[in-house]
């Protein structure tokens, strides 16, 4: 059955799920605080018992004692890093694969505030965060009112000067946490700002080359740069201030606990060892609250990193029920589609039904809504509204992984990955077949423009398949499309790059899979495709205007004034 985790919050989970480690890096938290008592008591016995009895044996095996106790601190310090590390890594391992899956998801899945999740560098922050020993000030917070209660023992005085200290930085540290949260949103909102001209500028890197706008992009670029350079400075400002005032006031304080101690000593009331052991043992009180105040930048971005991984992650546990291949029909009833991010449809309302066999040419002026249809088919957009139901199931019955296998998708921009020409057409399927491979190239017509290579299939094809044309990597991606001889092949403008025989490829590819009972949705300009398929449905102004036989649809788009097939499709 098909079953959900409701939004289960993976990355919590898999830190809770090495709470083992994570309760032995507390215990070596805790060996290594009291162990950090170790240098204030040697002091005070020093001064109060070896000086006072002028003992050389006793200061040397209090000598010997000491540096076995700083000894084994420095294991407990070494293992709980080390610790910590592996936990990063271990929590990395669970999660980082799942956060790859939602980084190539998030060109068509934004947020509801518009920005795109970037799982994979989250997952980065929170990793260099526990192995870079950023939890060591939260691990050893709680020994703060152990270190006062030791202070206190020496004298009550001290203890309420210690815990008036901690007061003071902790108001520091409350005000600091109100204020970065602040900065550091402004900051991360003018970081997208510069990364998505960034991105746009790389994406379009032929249209800013030739046609000379690398100045004007730069401008644009170097105006956000700027922006998110002085929201850092400034939050850089407000924290480097409160670390530097808590950097100063922790010494002045650790400064005036060694005069109160001189006070209360020449009072008779404590030791001047005591008096020395007050003033270290009230600054490694403090001192996690100092760490804390340096470090909280550092701790606010994995803390929002952290939140946006739960949230990017909560996904559907996929133990659905496994449907059988689809066979016969593709019904779209009442679909309505937006862009991710945007909540009014673009495309609204399209009803048509298509048996195996047949084939649809969508046509529509620029902007009807053609590519959005075809990725709603594709299941790359979810509906906002209505269906799109295979065999009578709708898409998301089907795990994505297994939707993929009976879908083939051409878009109007085919990206092709570096590799092989036979791993891009078998889209990477390492259990695939070589005569699987050359069925698909041979049923869309590439199999000789492939052998022509210079390696043939094992041609190595460059990032983006630079290495080759537009029209071969268009006749290799309709292979790719083909793969498997899916049951539903959508073909976004499949012949805007294709020469007469790549044209004639095409339509000999159509007519195949068409035999082999598929579903070919093709969006077109052209009226030989239109001509050739068995249903048109006609898009205009983002609504469904007219669906049926070209023979009853065709006439009715040329009868209408100054409209020409050209201008309909």
């Amino acid at each position: 059955m098909s079953q959900s985790s409701g939004g289960a919050r993976l990355l919590t989970k898999a830190f809770r799920s090495r709470r083992g480690d994570l309760v032995a890096v507390a215990l070596f938290s805790a060996m290594a605080n009291l162990l950090l008592l170790t240098g204030p008591l040697f002091m005070l016995q020093v001064y109060d018992r070896v000086l006072a009895s002028g003992s050389v044996p006793t200061l040397v095996a209090l000598a010997i004692l000491v540096t076995a106790l700083f000894l084994l601190y420095g294991v407990f310090e070494l293992v709980r890093g080390r610790m910590l590390a592996r936990v990063g890594l271990l929590i990395d391992g669970a999660v980082s694969g799942l956060a790859f899956r939602k980084a190539l998801e998030s060109p068509i899945r934004a947020r509801n505030d518009g920005s795109k999740p970037e799982p994979t560098r989250d997952v980065d922050t929170v990793r260099q965060f526990l192995s870079g020993g950023g939890p060591n000030f939260i691990l050893d917070m709680p020994w703060i009112p152990v270190y006062v209660a030791v202070v206190a023992l020496l004298h009550p005085l001290l203890g309420l000067a210690v815990v008036g200290g901690a007061a003071v930085l902790g108001v520091g540290a409350v005000l600091n946490d109100r204020s970065s949260r602040r900065r550091q949103d402004v900051v991360t909102e003018a970081r997208v700002r510069k990364h998505a001209i960034n991105a746009l500028g790389q994406r379009n890197a032929e249209v800013v080359a030739a046609m000379g706008m690398g100045g004007n992009l730069t401008r644009r670029w170097s105006e956000r740069h700027e922006e998110m350079l002085v929201a850092q400075t400034g939050a850089g400002d407000l924290t480097g201030g409160i670390t530097a005032w808590a950097k100063t006031f922790r010494l002045m304080l650790q400064s005036g606990i060694l005069a109160l101690g001189a006070y209360l000593a020449i009072l008779q009331e404590i030791t001047p060892g005591a008096m020395i052991a007050a003033s270290i043992i009230s600054a490694r009180a403090l001192g996690p609250v100092e760490q804390a105040l340096s470090r909280w930048r550092s701790y606010l971005e994995t803390r929002s990193a952290w939140r946006r991984l739960d949230e990017d992650l909560a996904a559907d546990v996929d133990v659905r029920t496994t449907l059988p291949r689809p066979v016969s029909t593709l019904e779209v009833v009442g679909l309505s589609i937006a862009p991710p991010g945007v909540e009014k449809p673009t495309l609204s309302d399209v009803n048509f039904r298509l048996e195996a066999g047949q084939s649809l040419a969508v046509v529509g002026p620029s902007a009807a809504g053609k590519t959005t249809l075809g990725r709603a088919l594709a299941r790359v957009w979810p509906p906002l509204e209505g269906e799109v139901r295979l065999d009578g199931a709708t898409l998301d019955q089907w795990a994505p992984e297994m939707l993929g296998r009976f879908v083939g998708y051409l878009p109007q921009d085919v990206e092709l990955f570096d590799g092989t020409v036979a791993e891009n057409v078998s889209r990477f399927d390492e259990q695939c077949d070589d005569a699987q491979v050359i069925a698909a190239a041979t049923a869309a017509g590439a199999h000789e423009l492939i052998t022509g290579l210079p390696d043939g299939y094992d041609t190595r094809i460059g990032p983006a398949g630079a290495n080759l044309s537009a029209g071969q990597r268009q006749r290799i991606g309709l292979a790719r499309a083909l793969y498997g001889t899916p049951f539903l092949v959508i073909l976004d403008e499949p012949d805007a790059n294709l020469d007469t025989a790549g044209e004639e490829a095409l339509r000999t590819a159509i007519t195949g899979a068409k035999a082999a009972g598929s579903i070919v949705v093709i969006m077109a300009h052209r009226a030989n495709a239109i001509a050739a398929a068995d249903q048109v449905l006609v898009l205009a102004g983002g609504r469904q205007r007219a669906f049926g036989p070209p023979s009853e649809v065709l006439p009715r788009i040329v009868r209408k004034p100054g409209a020409t097939k050209r201008s309909a499709a």
